[in-house]
């Protein structure tokens, strides 16, 4: 028996509960692991709570990342007591995720855990943190260095966010930070922000050219704020793009990118291949300071993760939340 955290549907509705299932419920895989943390991400939050069409089919587990230990293998790549990390695959949508205790899922999903991590910093990490870690990857693949400008990080209170924040810093970017929660400005600037600016300062229509301003860009937000970052990044610029929160739509022109050479790399965390989910794990371990775990994370249960999946959908959520199965 293991316990999970099940998501049915009744009517149109999402009903989220606690409940003890026997192996039998266990979808195929090849390998089977004792998660021992899961981490509550946006996506997520809008499987929980129903308000985004992100589960496939129900009954579903939710939790798009999980890292455990191996208890079960039929590949040779994972043996018993391997620590294991999993990010995206569909897994939370399609495939039964990581908020249980138990988890079977293809190998080839699976990356094995670097070393000097362990499973709780790892989902502190999670799959926002892989995807931060891409982002600054397209940067640099970019050509943008620290010499060249400063960086904006939009969306910097949430998971994505901080992490950037934390990664640029490190890398001698100088970091400029655009969120919508003041109170959360001490910890941006613990996490290396220069500045901070507020939200409504991007909520303006943007013009199809602004003042030049931005090197680099890693925005998790998408739409009207996309947009106008957009319209101020320097001459051969780079925009990370890996969110929507803010919606997907884009209303701009063509003209930030032939009149200015800006580079728009969009940047996927869920079907990225396993050498540079790897590479960019090993990345993440060696950068990430100690400070980052303690200042921009915190724990729940299974039991108290639908009230933070509602948060976590009305941009009421700091950082990162780890979910302790």
């Amino acid at each position: 028996m293991f316990k999970a955290l099940l998501l049915e549907q009744e009517g149109k509705a999402t009903v989220s509960s606690v409940q003890e299932l026997d192996d039998s419920h266990l979808p195929e895989g090849e390998v089977t692991v004792a998660v021992e943390y899961s981490s509550l991400n946006y996506k997520d939050g809008l499987a929980i709570t129903g308000k985004g069409k992100i589960v496939r089919n129900f009954p579903m587990v939710p939790g798009i990342d999980f890292a455990g230990t191996v208890i079960d293998s039929a590949s040779p790549d994972f043996s018993q007591g391997d620590k294991v990390i999993l990010t995206g695959w569909g897994v939370g949508e399609s495939h039964w995720g990581g908020m249980a205790q138990k988890a079977r899922v293809k190998a080839r999903q699976l990356v094995k855990m670097p070393e000097g991590l362990d499973s709780r910093n790892a989902m502190m990490i999670g799959t926002a943190g892989l995807t931060a870690m891409l982002c600054v990857m397209a940067l640099e693949q970019s050509g943008v260095t620290p010499e060249q400008g400063e960086i904006l990080v939009t969306g910097a209170s949430g998971g994505v966010g901080t992490v950037s924040v934390a990664l640029l810093a490190k890398l001698g970017y100088d970091v400029v930070t655009v969120s919508g929660r003041p109170e959360n400005s001490a910890m941006l600037v613990n996490l290396g922000a220069k500045l901070i600016l507020p939200r409504n300062r991007f909520e303006e229509p943007a013009r199809p050219l602004d003042k030049q301003l931005w090197a680099g860009a890693v925005d998790t937000v998408g739409s009207k704020l996309l947009a106008k970052v957009l319209s101020e990044m320097n001459y051969g610029g780079t925009v990370a793009a890996c969110g929507l929160a803010g919606g997907f739509d884009l209303p701009t022109t063509v003209m930030p990118f032939i009149l200015r050479g800006v580079n728009l790399q969009g940047v996927d965390s869920v079907m990225c291949p396993t050498d540079k989910r790897i590479e960019a794990w090993e990345r993440l371990v060696k950068l990430l300071p100690e400070s980052f775990y303690e200042l921009a994370c915190r724990k729940v249960t299974l039991e108290g993760v639908a009230e933070y999946a509602k948060a976590i959908t009305e941009g009421q959520v700091t950082g990162r939340i780890i979910v302790r199965v």
